[in-house]
């Protein structure tokens, strides 16, 4: 049994219900165990990963959190760095199933975080247990 943690950026919190809600489920359903913190930004949860990875406590991480295009130029910061964050973990053996969506508007975020719609929460949990029984696989 995988046990998993979930990173949430909480700063649309009604649209984190959700994805939290998506990728919960997909854990339990295929059996495993989870703890969920939460940080300021999308722009912490790399770090807090490489923190809690280097603990050995988890198997696999869920990235969660929502960045809605405003503006400015931040919106491309916020998206390219916290996916850039996440990718050099995953290239170093961290199993990390990325839910950080990058969408123009609500709306869309709506439609990604729902679980009874393209649930990518849930979506980000199965890829963190996918990759980390890949390396269970292969002896990462």
């Amino acid at each position: 049994m995988a046990h998993v943690l979930i990173v949430e950026a909480r700063f649309y919190a009604h649209l984190n219900d959700l994805l939290l809600a998506g990728a919960r489920a997909a854990i339990e359903k295929a059996g495993h165990s989870h703890e969920t913190v939460t940080v300021p930004g999308a722009l912490e949860i790399p770090g807090a990963i490489a923190a809690a990875a280097d603990s050995d406590a988890f198997d696999a991480f869920v990235a969660l959190g929502v960045i809605i295009r405003g503006e400015t130029y931040h919106f491309e910061v916020v998206s390219n760095e916290s996916a850039r964050g996440i990718m050099e973990l995953t290239l170093a053996g961290v199993a990390i199933g990325n839910g950080i969506l990058t969408v123009e508007n609500e709306a869309q975020a709506l439609v990604r975080a729902d679980p009874a719609q393209l649930d990518k929460g849930g979506g980000a949990a199965d890829a963190a247990l996918a990759l980390h029984a890949l390396g269970e696989r292969f002896g990462a």
